[in-house]
């Protein structure tokens, strides 16, 4: 996906977490993007937009901080398949003995917020990276948040939050630069839903990515500039107050004609109640 975990390539790749549009030919994007072209957010404004760490694996300058998150039900967290991914950990998931979801901390440098265990975890066994169709995974909280820190999820397809034009905005913590310059602090883009006919021409299945409009939602603006990028994958994309989409992939940050790819929230829908 575009943006991926850790320093992956750049875009055609999921962008995994907040660690981490035509130019040349941008290198494939990996789960780790950052907000480019953003500015500086609360978590008490975004109080569902959540953190998934390890220390054991990213030390702890950034709490370990590697992906974003967002925070559906007081015990469920949604973020990217890839996220959790071998090419991203270095090792199968359920070897990572500290993997946490930290919410409310603003600062990853610093301790506030809560971070919680994880009692469950679901990921998509239908999730393909070559395609990067089906980019979800559930996460079960050992211990229940409080209701206002959870944001509903778009309610199907037809959801008027889907329509091309409509303001939205992505969180994280990732690069905001594109040059590897992690964020410490949470930062947020605004941009637009786009057309399926639009992502589809930025990505018709070639090199640089292959949008299926099914499973996946694309946003950015037609000049560029503002983008998910390495480090912010599995972080939110909010629209009219419901969750629409999931930091997954894209070709470069905030370059013009190469939108961010999120998943499709009304796609996975079903997925999240049976694992939830």
């Amino acid at each position: 996906m575009r943006r991926s975990l850790r320093s992956l390539p750049v875009l055609a790749v999921p962008l995994v977490a907040a660690l981490m549009m035509v130019l040349t030919a941008p290198a494939p994007a990996t789960a780790d993007r950052v907000v480019v072209g953003g500015h500086p957010a609360r978590t008490v404004e975004a109080p569902w937009t959540a953190a998934v760490a390890s220390r054991a694996l990213f030390g702890g300058k950034r709490s370990g901080q590697f992906c974003g998150a967002a925070v559906v039900s007081p015990t469920t967290v949604l973020t990217a398949a890839h996220c959790l991914s071998r090419a991203v950990l270095g090792m199968d998931w359920r070897q990572v003995r500290d993997l946490r979801v930290i919410i409310g901390r603003n600062d990853l440098r610093k301790s506030d917020g809560m971070e919680y265990p994880l009692v469950r975890v679901w990921v998509n066994p239908a999730y393909e990276a070559d395609n990067r169709a089906g980019d979800i995974a559930v996460l079960t909280l050992g211990v229940t948040v409080p209701a206002a820190y959870t944001v509903p999820m778009a309610a199907g397809r037809g959801d008027p939050a889907y329509r091309p034009g409509v303001r939205a905005a992505v969180y994280g913590w990732g690069d905001t630069g594109g040059g590897g310059e992690y964020a410490s602090t949470l930062h947020a883009a605004t941009v637009r839903v786009l057309a399926d006919t639009v992502c589809r021409t930025a990505y018709p299945g070639n090199a640089e990515g292959d949008y299926q409009p099914r499973s996946m939602v694309c946003a950015g603006l037609p000049d560029g500039g503002r983008d998910a990028c390495q480090g912010d994958s599995g972080g939110p994309l909010v629209a009219q107050g419901r969750l629409v989409g999931l930091v997954s992939w894209g070709s470069g940050c905030g370059v013009a004609g190469r939108p961010g790819v999120y998943t499709r929230i009304s796609a996975v829908a079903g997925l999240v109640a049976a694992h939830g």
